[in-house]
């Protein structure tokens, strides 16, 4: 779930330990000092006072500096950060109620102990199925950590891990190639581990700003953009859900191959092998960079290898970068920007009736889904719900077996040539819905964004599909949207884009315009055009009780001459705006929006939502 969304249901206490922690952070001076005094510059008490979006804006201003701060809380070896972190950093973790977390918490304790336990005698014994290769690079990380750990109780002062023989010790694990799991382990068979109580474990990570712990609903928030600077402390590229997307292109042997080296049991079947690996919490770039090339493969072998990986399985065209890090790096800049991206590339409506048709055809998949991503609901299958946990149509489709997805295919009528996952995301894109959640582009006329979501259509055609979608939204708001007193009122000189016909045969004119360039400012012009409309609709007996001027933006002059006419009882509102007022009467108890609520020069949505909320 976003930062702003849990901020919006959360009450101040239970947001002051985070304010107070990012308040400290603006108090040092950040590197964008000035981008956000500018944001709070119309808080009256800083940011206590900032609403929900402009806090969200500023948490994102200092994400560099709160990582540094993270990173400091990670010295205290005592704090157990490791353990907790991996737990909500977890897919299907970041909200989770207070006795669910316990569970798991108490689990991943008990997990620890008896792992550590293990590896311990087979570190030991002869006849361990660990590589005496392997044994050594244990022994040597073990013994540098151990020396760490002890210098301070020999020169009598708390045990804690300085930052420089932190970064030491993080330098030799990638050296040495271990995963997040295997460092764990040998960490806590050296630092004592021990069980703290749930509250205490819940406070002090709300104290330090990484959760927010509502106690009314008995639940914990981990927002995602805190799981993004949680993954980077702890040095995990990228989230589970791209990691399993690309273990599951690859070869059977390849797998075997990585889980030998990893000490993963050799006799788990294929997939839970991959789920294996994910826990271990492996590199990205220790994987690809090594662990799935044959020995003595050759740099440009890894190289054509890895090209081929993403451009024939993963479908990522032309990977950047001429080394090989470079290019790993790009693929994790694209996951990282598939996982930014709030679009889902169909629509919402298409993600809930896809989800609906493999509930029937494949009955077994929501017991999979809850399992996979560890959810409490029993019926997990529904849109909303799995998008406030960030899963994607494409993170649900990458869990299902390929027979499955060729049963799922074959019995609900969806192309069958190509690629099986990206013919279902077409299936099922709605591109009705589609064009509507992406009402702002088409207003701004931004044809490449507009194909980067699916969105195929032609430049020529926008300002009509502009329109159209306007008239849906009024329609869908509870308006009579009357297309035949347009028709009978329009001439081939003045042509209304809608009119809405409202209570007494009175009338609201509608007018539509795109516009690439940011700040709509032909006010002079628009002004001419809509005098002209409004006198067309008075000369056939109906009151023009309001006019509305819809836009993607509207320069600071064209408001002002706006607000200095008096003759046209103008209200200006922008598409962004009109698309947020539709969302919030959708969930609202009204069953027609109240035009009243038109009256400001430039239309304040938030205003208008809190309206439509009572």
């Amino acid at each position: 779930m976003k930062l702003e969304k849990i901020l919006d249901r959360l009450g101040s206490i239970e947001k002051n330990s985070f304010i107070k922690v990012i308040d400290n952070i603006i108090s040092t001076n950040p590197k964008n000092a000035k981008e956000i005094e500018k944001i709070l510059s119309s808080a009256d008490r800083g940011l206590k006072s900032a609403d929900s979006r402009n806090i969200s804006k500023v948490f994102s201003l200092i994400n560099n500096e709160f990582y540094e701060y993270l990173k400091c809380e990670f010295q205290d070896t005592s704090s157990q950060l490791d353990i907790l972190t991996d737990i909500i950093i977890q897919d299907g973790n970041c909200i989770m109620k207070q006795d669910w977390f316990s569970r798991l918490y108490e689990a991943e304790i008990r997990n620890l102990k008896t792992k550590t336990k293990k590896l311990q005698e087979e570190l030991k014994s002869d006849k361990s199925e660990i590589s005496e290769e392997r044994k050594r690079d244990y022994t040597i990380y073990s013994a540098c950590l151990e020396t760490a750990y002890h210098n301070d109780i020999e020169n009598n002062r708390d045990a804690r891990i300085s930052s420089d023989e932190l970064s030491i010790i993080l330098t030799l694990s990638q050296e040495l190639e271990l995963s997040q799991e295997e460092i764990k382990l040998i960490n806590y068979s050296i630092l004592p581990i021990k069980k703290v109580d749930v509250l205490d474990v819940i406070n002090n990570l709300k104290n330090i700003g990484v959760l927010f712990f509502s106690k009314k609903e008995n639940t914990i928030y981990v927002a995602d953009e805190m799981v993004r600077v949680l993954r980077r402390v702890r040095e995990k590229e990228v989230a589970d859900k791209f990691l399993r997307r690309t273990l599951r292109i690859l070869r059977e042997p390849v797998i075997n191959q990585i889980a030998r080296k990893h000490n993963i049991n050799k006799d788990l079947s294929f997939s839970e092998k991959i789920e294996e690996i994910i826990k271990e919490g492996i590199s990205f770039t220790g994987l690809l960079k090594n662990d799935i090339h044959k020995k003595g493969a050759t740099l440009t072998e890894k190289k054509n290898e890895l090209n081929r990986l993403c451009e024939k399985s993963l479908g990522i065209e032309n990977l950047r970068g001429s080394t090989i890090e470079d290019k790993i790096q790009s693929l994790v800049e694209y996951f990282e920007n598939v996982e930014n991206d709030e679009r889902i590339n169909i629509a919402l409506d298409g993600y809930e009736k896809m989800l609906a048709e493999l509930n029937i055809s494949l009955p077994k998949l929501n017991k999979q889904i809850q399992k996979q991503f560890v959810l409490q609901e029993e019926f997990v299958l529904r849109a909303e719900f799995l998008l406030d946990y960030n899963i994607k149509p494409r993170d649900i489709l990458d869990l299902i077996a390929k027979d499955d997805l060729k049963l799922f295919i074959s019995e609900n009528g969806i192309k069958q040539r190509g690629d099986d996952i990206l013919n279902i995301l077409e299936h099922y894109k709605d591109a009705e819905n589609l064009f509507l959640e992406n009402y702002e582009k088409v207003a701004y006329r931004d044809l490449n964004a507009l194909k980067s979501n699916g969105i195929s259509t032609k430049e020529s055609e926008l300002g009509l599909k502009f329109e159209e979608l306007t008239r849906k939204i009024f329609t869908e708001l509870g308006f009579n949207v009357d297309e035949n007193l347009k028709k009978r009122l329009n001439t081939n000189k003045d042509m209304v884009d809608i009119l809405l016909h409202i209570e007494n045969g009175d009338v609201i004119i509608v007018e539509c315009k795109t516009s690439k360039e940011r700040g709509y400012n032909k006010f002079s012009t628009v002004s001419r055009q809509l005098k002209a409309y409004k006198k067309l609709v008075e000369n056939n007996d109906r009151r023009v009780v309001k006019i509305l001027l819809l836009a993607p933006e509207f320069s600071d002059d064209f408001i002002t001459d706006c607000e200095m006419n008096t003759e046209l009882n103008l209200s200006l509102i922008t598409a962004s705006s009109l698309l947020q007022i539709h969302d919030a009467f959708k969930s609202s108890s009204h069953k027609q929006f109240p035009h009243v609520l038109f009256r400001d020069v430039l239309i304040n949505e938030d205003r208008i939502v809190k309206a439509l909320s009572k």
